[in-house]
């Protein structure tokens, strides 16, 4: 395995962008954690006397002013956030709160050692500081504007103060193909439910029932916007589809579920603890012998390292009730999770589509939280009313939180045009113009200021919010010449 180090950095192109891409990756950044993210571009403002602005939210603009010549020209802002999602391999002791993202080099790509690399939106953050510090580029006023809690529901993009903005036109770098410019995304919402454990002691109801657990492990995980459409397995759902092929025949008590991370994540990981009577041990064991190929045979090319096993385990203290374990087991193996319908609007792109994102057995209570997305409003309100009226058979009172605009296209918007023809004179062909089912901030952005036009663009990353996530190292280098020409033709 071979670790990027500062100085190796110098080696790759462009220089400034992997600088500070390797510098981001140091600080500590999960989702409401981005202080020490934002000191750092702090730091970077005061040290080059540029302006900068912190708004109650804790998103942080820089501004640069015109280069000579270009003072008539108007600002331009560029947008990333701070945070990113945190997800590690079970056996990985990486300390999200103080550790470093350890960056290893792979060929021609870069990834992280067991643990998500950073790059959604860590790259966009490089991009932006290397170009306020570029004085060879010859362009109007920049604005970088680095938002906070994009990850758990674009907090800081709903919580932004538009007064710090003075530009019109803004270029979101959270997108993840090269030679692909989004003008539009899904929006979104959570579906959270959540009830008290009526738990009972084992001793006195059922000392004498078998204790089993049975563990969903090394799935591929992934985006539940990006990667939703690749028919992955989801591990919550799959822990949940063999519990209740269990309580089919047999009575069931959960002692406990555990399963999935992020709202955004497609979970790779579950596992659960169940009892069963002593007459149904034998049942469970063929049930798990059929299963487990079962999973082999729908997942094997989606899930190559997917494994299902189901084994005895030690008697715990407590349990749920018979009745409240098939509620839970019934409600969730009927919530529904992927891709619901594609679009007509945009070819190959998801229109709606809903995640089973996690399940938490805790103490005393039980914790569900799934995820809808669409870019129809009313599809997604319909999303929601089938995955609430689904957890409803829990026992819960399921929620909506955190929902959020679609970003529609606008036709009417120069910039995007703008940015075809830039691209097609470096490239000698057309870039795709497209919307993406992936939740963007340009949305919510433009909910609070009309005015402004957006597009979306990034270098390639493949497999973002998991830890196969990697980024293409020729694909920044091509895609941040690509950005400075742009602002040098706004």
């Amino acid at each position: 395995m071979k670790y990027l180090t500062s100085e190796m950095t110098k080696t790759l192109q462009p220089k400034r962008v992997w600088k500070y891409f390797y510098e981001i990756s140091q600080i500590p950044r999960d989702s409401g954690d981005e202080q020490r993210a934002r000191e750092y571009v702090k730091q970077f403002a005061h040290k080059r006397d540029l302006s900068y602005f912190i708004d109650a939210a804790g998103n942080i603009v820089v501004k640069r002013p015109a280069a000579a010549g270009k003072e008539r020209s108007a600002p331009v802002i560029l947008q990333g956030h701070l945070d990113m999602v945190c997800v590690k391999d079970p056996d990985a002791s990486h300390d999200f709160s103080v550790d470093p993202i350890k960056l290893v080099l792979d060929g021609e790509w870069i990834t992280a050692d067991g643990t998500t690399l950073g790059a959604d939106n860590g790259i966009a953050v490089a991009f932006a500081l290397a170009v306020l510090e570029d004085e060879t580029l010859s362009c109007g006023p920049i604005e970088a504007l680095f938002t906070v809690s994009e990850e758990t529901g674009l907090d800081g993009a709903f919580k932004l103060d538009p007064a710090i903005l003075g530009g019109t036109s803004l270029i979101n770098l959270d997108s993840e193909q090269e030679g692909v410019i989004y003008v539009g995304s899904a929006g979104g919402g959570e579906i959270t439910a959540s009830l008290p454990a009526e738990r009972e002691m084992t001793e006195g109801h059922c000392l004498d029932w078998s204790a089993w657990e049975v563990t969903v492990t090394g799935l591929t995980g992934g985006h539940s916007g990006g990667d939703i459409h690749l028919g992955r397995a989801n591990a919550v759902a799959e822990c949940f589809r063999f519990l209740y092929s269990v309580s089919s025949v047999s009575d069931i008590r959960i002692a406990s579920a555990d399963g999935g991370s992020k709202r955004n994540v497609i979970p790779s990981e579950c596992r659960a603890v169940f009892l069963v009577p002593p007459k149904s041990a034998e049942a469970v064991s063929r049930l798990a012998e059929i299963f487990a190929p079962s999973f082999a045979q729908r997942f094997g090319d989606t899930d190559p390292k997917g494994s299902v096993k189901v084994t005895q385990t030690a008697l715990p203290d407590s349990c749920l009730t018979v009745e409240q374990s098939r509620r839970l087991v019934h409600g969730l193996f009927i919530t529904p999770h992927g891709v619901d319908r594609m679009s007509t609007a945009v070819p190959g792109m998801v229109e709606t589509s809903t995640n089973l994102a996690s399940v938490k057995t805790e103490a005393g209570e039980i914790c569900i939280v799934t995820s809808q997305r669409s870019s129809i409003e009313s599809a997604r309100n319909y999303m929601s009313q089938r995955v609430s009226a689904a957890l409803a058979v829990t026992g819960a009172a399921p929620r909506e939180e955190n929902t959020y605009p679609a970003w529609t296209p606008d036709p009417s918007s120069p910039l995007p045009e703008l940015v075809s023809r830039v691209y097609e004179r470096m490239y000698r062909k057309k870039p795709t113009i497209t919307a993406i089912h992936a939740g963007l901030e340009c949305g919510v952005i433009k909910s609070k200021a009309p005015e402004i036009q957006a597009v979306s663009m990034g270098p390639t990353i493949h497999d973002a919010h998991s830890t196969d996530e990697r980024m293409f190292i020729p694909s920044v280098q091509r895609v941040y010449e690509f950005l400075r020409e742009l602002l040098q033709s706004c």
